[in-house]
């Protein structure tokens, strides 16, 4: 029995829309949930990304560990009170980050032990540790941990990757416990061939999840593989559970997963974007740093309702950013969430509607006709 309820009001092809209900609030699915990867997304107030449209937030354990150290938000009520955010709060388990340290840590069948990016010091992660530290974070969506080993790579590497993070999600599983009111989600390893897929999906219902991930994407294979893996990988995964694919993605990465039957989804992408001056709109990506918007004085994008857009010209945001103003990777950032939230708003509706091939057409056209054309 799942400890969060999960319930699919609308369908349209493989794509679902629905709501997750926890009980800090309901998820409106397909979501897209902001990284504030250390109790917070940078740039942003908590109420200024909830103004966006976002229903959850997703918190790295590997970063909060380190510092502030997860003993201490728990002494301080929890992730949810620390940083302000009274919604939901999904936790990655910390084998991503781990992974990426590579030449710091130390891989064994008992969890990694690897050096800390902050000071050197040296810690441990294992299924039990990572489900200790999500607890005392207090988040309501806690990851299994894994290894997801870095593409490309040899069958036989991702299969006994594969195959250690399925001992490891038996592990989370017993670790975790009953928490009501709590979830834990396994996550789906096995790289792009589908009998490794197949395979560890077979063991993750084996074991039972309130949820499932699709993780090992979005790791250097590319999109026409990405799209691939997601062609059968949902359909391994149980019907009437939310299905979560990680780190993914941009903006027509987001469609081509939804089109597929992928429900959550989460990226640094909008906010690091933001404060490098790159902008998602509907025609596309543009760069604000090019010298061809100093002194446009029409918005990012004539069609957005959020505050850079509705306040502030493209030749004010090419100043600000330019002269290295705080103001610039805040307008910028809010302005990409806001994007975000708008296009998963735009596919629930669609989905809801059954005109998703319409607004996919759309959605496409208008990326296809680029930015505005200089003034």
């Amino acid at each position: 029995m799942s400890r969060i309820a999960f319930h699919i009001t609308g369908r349209d092809g493989r794509a679902r829309t629905g709501t997750l209900e926890t009980p800090r609030g309901e998820i409106r699915t397909p979501a897209f949930m902001p990284v504030g990867t250390a109790a917070t997304v940078k740039a942003m107030l908590p109420e200024s990304v909830r103004a966006t449209g976002a229903d959850i937030l997703l918190g790295n354990t590997y970063h909060l560990m380190l510092r502030p150290g997860a003993e201490r938000v728990g002494r301080l009520g929890g992730l949810h009170r620390f940083m302000n955010w009274e919604r939901p709060i999904l936790t990655d388990s910390g084998g991503f980050q781990v992974m990426s340290l590579n030449e710091l840590r130390k891989l064994t069948e008992e969890g990694v032990t690897f050096r800390s990016h902050v000071d050197g010091s040296t810690h441990f992660l294992s299924p039990e540790t990572s489900m200790e530290i999500q607890r005392l974070l207090g988040s309501d969506i806690v990851m299994c941990f894994d290894e997801c080993p870095a593409l490309p790579a040899s069958e036989e590497a991702v299969a006994k990757s594969m195959r250690l993070s399925m001992r490891w999600a038996l592990r989370s599983r017993e670790a975790f416990g009953d928490r009501p009111g709590h979830a834990l989600f396994g996550i789906m390893q096995g790289g792009v061939t589908p009998e490794l897929r197949e395979e560890s999906a077979a063991a993750l219902r084996g074991i039972g999840f309130d949820g499932y991930a699709i993780g090992g994407l979005a790791v250097g294979e590319g999109q026409e593989a990405m799209f691939g893996v997601l062609d059968y990988a949902p359909g391994f995964l149980p019907e009437d559970r939310p299905r979560y694919l990680m780190g993914v993605g941009k903006p027509d990465d987001i469609v081509g997963a939804v089109r597929r039957g992928v429900d959550m989804f989460d990226c640094v992408l909008p906010s690091r974007s933001g404060r490098t001056g790159q902008v998602f709109t509907r025609r596309g990506a543009l760069n604000i740093k090019n010298a061809r918007h100093a002194e446009d004085a029409r918005p990012l994008d004539p069609d957005c309702g959020c505050p850079a857009c509705r306040s502030y010209s493209r030749a004010y945001l090419h100043h600000v950013f330019k002269s290295g103003e705080i103001i610039a990777s805040m307008l910028l950032t809010w302005h990409n969430l806001h994007y975000y939230q708008e296009l998963m708003a735009g596919l629930r509706a669609a989905i809801a509607a059954g005109g998703l091939d319409a607004f996919v057409r759309g959605f496409e056209a208008e990326r296809s006709a680029g930015d505005l054309e200089p003034v």
